[in-house]
């Protein structure tokens, strides 16, 4: 039983020892901080675009530029040492890669690329508020079914008080 307890206790002890040791060489390794995230990675003309990035250390500010939607600003994020830019996909813009640059003080430059999609979004999104298009007919029936139950109701209610009475 005693045996049982060293060796649990040497595997908890080798194990996180193993699970610990890529985050710290994740930690310790300056490339994996030269990253930016592109959200989302397909996007369509007329959409906001998303770009956060660790990079720039401990900078609150950084300049962008898509290819696509020309520069914009990169801020403080709600987390620390994050930067997050937004920009808009100009309509019109035709399909295939945008490439978008990061330069941060004194000498930092990222690039990254995400699609940019033909499709572009059209109509309302059927959120259950309003008549939703296209389902005249859905409606329709539904309306019939719903008056014939309170017609039917109704014919139930007069028929009981009809008996009560006699």
């Amino acid at each position: 039983m005693r045996n049982t307890r060293i060796c649990a206790g040497i595997c908890l002890a080798v194990g996180s020892l193993v699970l610990a040791a890529p985050v710290a060489g994740a930690a310790a390794d300056p490339a994996g901080e030269q990253t930016m995230r592109i959200s989302p990675a397909k996007a369509s003309p007329g959409s906001q675009v998303t770009v956060s990035t660790r990079a720039c250390g401990k900078e609150t500010y950084g300049k962008g530029t898509s290819e696509a939607a020309g520069a914009f600003h990169l801020f403080e994020g709600d987390r620390e040492g994050v930067l997050v830019g937004v920009f808009v996909i100009p309509t019109g813009t035709k399909p295939g890669t945008d490439t978008v640059t990061v330069k941060c003080p004194p000498r930092i430059k990222i690039t990254d690329t995400y699609r940019i999609a033909h499709r572009v979004p059209k109509g309302g999104i059927d959120a259950g508020v309003g008549a939703p298009t296209g389902q005249g007919a859905q409606l329709a029936a539904g309306g019939v079914l719903l008056a014939a139950a309170v017609a039917g109701g109704v014919v139930r209610m007069r028929r009981r008080t009809a008996a009560a009475r006699s």
